[in-house]
C-alpha cells in the first residue's frame, strides 16, 4: 500500500494542502497497517510495526462494540487514524470515551481530517452511552493540545500523577522484551 500523502482538493479543483478533503472514516483493516506505521514513523521519528500489530490486535482485530480504530482515507490512501475506547468506572467515573491515539500525515492537516476522526470517534461513543471523552497530551506537545482545544476539549478533574518503579537496568530490559513481541 502507498504511503504518500494525498493531494487535496478545493471546491475549484485545484489541488492545496489547506483544502477540505473529501474523506472517508471507516475501520482500519489489516491492508492499512503499512500506512499506519508509516504515518507513525513520519510524525515521531520512531518505527515501531511490532508496537503497532499489538495495538491492531487489539483494537482493530478485537475492537468491536467499545473498541474503536478509524482510519481516515483520501483518494485511496490512509490520511490519519484515531483510536479510542469505553472506560468503565475508572476512579468512581461514570463509563467514558478514551481517546487512545489520533495522528494525521503533517502534508493533510489543517483540512479538517483531525476534527473529522475525532467527530466521528465522539459519535461512536455517544451511541455507547458514553458523554464525556478523555484523552491525554505530554504537557510540552502545545500542537496536539492546541488542536483539542479547538476541537472543544479542555482541562478535565483528573489528575495525571506518575512513578517511575523500574531501575535503569530494569527499565532497558523491559523495553527489549516488549520490542521482541
Amino acid at each position: 500500500m502507498s504511503v504518500e500523502p494525498p493531494r487535496l482538493k478545493t471546491r475549484a479543483g485545484k489541488a492545496s494542502p489547506a483544502a477540505e478533503p473529501a474523506l472517508r472514516i471507516r475501520t482500519v483493516k489489516a491492508a492499512d497497517m503499512p500506512a499506519v506505521v508509516a504515518l507513525d514513523a513520519t510524525v515521531t521519528g520512531l518505527h515501531k510495526a511490532a508496537y503497532w500489530q499489538r495495538v491492531y490486535r487489539r483494537y482493530g482485530i478485537k475492537g468491536q462494540g467499545e473498541r474503536h480504530f478509524l482510519v481516515a482515507e483520501s483518494e485511496g490512501r490512509v490520511c490519519g487514524f484515531v483510536i479510542g475506547e469505553v472506560r468503565d468506572w475508572e476512579f468512581g467515573a461514570p463509563p467514558c470515551g478514551w481517546l487512545f491515539a489520533i495522528d494525521v500525515m503533517p502534508s493533510a492537516r489543517q483540512g479538517g481530517v483531525g476534527g473529522r476522526l475525532l467527530s466521528e470517534l465522539a459519535q461512536r461513543f455517544r451511541r455507547e452511552g458514553v458523554q464525556m471523552m478523555r484523552t491525554m497530551t505530554a504537557s510540552n506537545n502545545s500542537l496536539i493540545q492546541s488542536f483539542f482545544r479547538s476541537q472543544g476539549m479542555r482541562a478535565g478533574h483528573l489528575l495525571p500523577l506518575e512513578m517511575e518503579i523500574a531501575a535503569p537496568a530494569d527499565a532497558d530490559a523491559g523495553a527489549a522484551r516488549r520490542t521482541r513481541r
